[in-house]
């Protein structure tokens, strides 16, 4: 069979790619691609990529990936030649993660992690476009005290019927469908396991702990822990996150799921006083009881990703943190609470 022509770029689609992860990513693929960023807004907002829409080779489809879609029937995609080139790859990040709206968007994320993958994975069929799925550290379930760090190798252990588990269970079988179709249809599918990320257009006012800290410190307000001084934390920036699905997508065939995150371990009291030092603020830090939808997640082993990839996180936290805080300070003004 031929090979499908590609016009001087090859057309990538980005599932949730106005999203925190999604729009960094969409920023590092148009360096040398023809980007299709589909999204709802549903967890994200428009403002992560309008700085995109003037790039002529950039193009954002407001659909929810729950819904069937042929990418062929819209006329603002001629300009890609989709029917003559098809798609070359496929990045699937589309899934709700807000830990403010959980239990209001359960069902979406249960879909979402269900169809909302089917979908994808079937155009990856039909165009035999390269696939990476976004999964995520949940599959491993809980830290446990005997497992200092998870490999892609350990199964995990998740409840399947606990108020999380549309989200948790629904990466593992996310994970299961990609897996199948790889099986079944011979596609070149990889699989992302992706651990706590910060860094720019975090959410605001979505509790996500590193964002809360840096608003709650500019607006002199408690820094909010739900646990006690133990709970720590593995904190991977997000640009290091976008190269390292770069860097799977365009790995050998067969490497399957790929752990990205960082092996280092942070105690959160401490980055919320780093926060509060570095924002200038009397903030004090308060400690409450732990909610069911931000809990301490395991902590990554990455020697595969570093020596099958040569891929490993490259941004200090120190570094990430200042970032993130000036981001911040600038929004926060701008958006306020809500």
């Amino acid at each position: 069979m031929p090979k499908t022509p590609i016009f001087g770029k090859k057309n990538v689609l980005v599932t949730g790619g106005a999203g925190f992860i999604g729009s960094h990513l969409c920023e590092a693929l148009l360096k040398t691609s023809k980007v299709i960023c589909l999204d709802n807004f549903s967890n994200s907002t428009p403002a992560n990529i309008e700085h995109l829409l003037k790039d002529p080779d950039f193009e954002l489809l407001k659909l929810n990936v729950n819904q069937p879609f042929n990418l062929e029937d819209f006329p603002e995609l001629e300009k890609f030649k989709i029917k003559f080139q098809g798609v070359q790859e496929i990045y699937h990040l589309a899934c709700p993660t807000s830990a403010k709206n959980f239990i209001q968007s359960k069902i979406e994320t249960l879909l979402t992690n269900s169809i909302g993958t089917y979908h994808p994975l079937e155009m990856a069929v039909k165009y035999k476009a390269k696939f990476v799925l976004g999964s995520s550290a949940v599959v491993y379930g809980p830290r446990r005290p005997d497992k200092p760090a998870f490999s892609e190798d350990d199964l995990g252990a998740v409840n399947n019927l606990s108020q999380r588990a549309c989200y948790d269970e629904g990466k593992r079988f996310a994970e299961t469908m990609t897996a199948t179709y790889v099986q079944a249809h011979k596609i070149d599918a990889k699989i992302a396991r992706i651990f706590r990320t910060y860094g720019p257009r975090l959410k605001l006012f979505d509790s996500q702990m590193i964002s809360d800290f840096i608003v709650d410190a500019i607006r002199g307000q408690d820094l909010v822990i739900y646990g006690d001084k133990t709970f720590s934390s593995s904190l991977v920036y997000v640009s290091d996150v976008a190269d390292g699905l770069l860097k799977l997508m365009a790995a050998p065939a067969g490497i399957g799921a790929v752990n990205f995150g960082d092996e280092r371990v942070h105690l959160l009291c401490d980055v919320a006083k780093s926060i509060i030092e570095k924002v200038g603020s009397k903030s004090k830090i308060r400690f409450e009881r732990p909610l069911e939808f931000i809990t301490p997640l395991g902590i990554p082993d990455i020697r595969k990703a570093k020596n099958e990839l040569g891929w490993m996180p490259l941004v200090m936290l120190e570094d990430g943190l200042k970032k993130t805080i000036d981001y911040t300070i600038a929004k926060e003004k701008t958006i306020g609470q809500g």
